[in-house]
């Protein structure tokens, strides 16, 4: 068996330099292809189009009456009355999305439990309109005057849904679909469990519609309607 003459060190040095350099070439070559391809298909696609200033000039004239509907991706495929409350209200309010509008409903609806649940009157009044106030109010005064507490618990909030959209005038109102499975303890006044079960969560379906004055200079929505979906 023949045996290799040892290579010289220098030799070895130079021939990893050279591959190395062949690498880093070939390795530019791919990322001038493949890098900018990936750049362009991360390019975000805008929802809506927002014009700045100056821009009026670029929109295309409409007959009169007709409003220009911002092309919004995720207002299609409701059905065909709510998908146009969608579009009017969106055209009528630029920073409408609804996207964000469901995250902050979502958000809503665990915090409006919450506060009714544990009897706080003053985060109510802030986040819902005076009709649906006072009918939650009116629920506290007669669980305190009974001497009950709520122990509920929102577990999850499995799916948040839009069910109806209407714009009249300047007020958006926006119904949606929550289904959740919440746990429920009554306790009495000795705090002794007198129904439910944190052990048992139900599922539980409510419509709950949320307006909102387009015309007014805050972003909030308030809840003015609750219903079981």
């Amino acid at each position: 068996m023949l045996l290799e003459e040892p290579r010289d060190l220098n030799s070895v040095i130079y021939e990893i330099v050279i591959l190395a350099m062949i690498a880093a070439f070939l390795g530019l070559r791919l990322y001038s292809v493949l890098g900018r391809r990936a750049e362009h298909e991360e390019e975000p696609i805008p929802k809506r189009y927002d014009a700045g200033e100056g821009d009026e000039a670029l929109r295309p004239a409409l007959p009169p009456g007709q409003q220009t509907l911002p092309p919004q991706r995720e207002l299609a495929g409701f059905p065909a009355a709510t998908e146009r409350g969608l579009r009017e209200i969106s055209a009528a309010d630029r920073r409408f999305d609804l996207l964000p509008f469901l995250e902050g409903a979502k958000a809503a609806y665990g915090m409006i439990l919450e506060a009714f649940w544990r009897g706080d009157k003053a985060e109510l009044k802030q986040l819902c309109d005076d009709d649906v106030y006072a009918s939650f109010a009116s629920a506290i005064d007669a669980r305190e005057t009974a001497g009950e507490t709520l122990d509920n618990r929102l577990i999850r909030i499995e799916d948040t849904t839009v069910n109806s959209a209407t714009l009249d005038g300047r007020i958006a109102r926006i119904a949606v679909r929550f289904v959740a499975d919440i746990a429920t303890v009554t306790r009495d006044k000795d705090g002794t469990v007198v129904g439910g079960s944190l052990d048992d969560a139900i599922e539980s379906r409510d419509v709950w519609t949320f307006s909102r004055d387009l015309g007014a200079a805050g972003p909030d929505w308030l809840l003015d309607e609750t219903d079981e979906g």
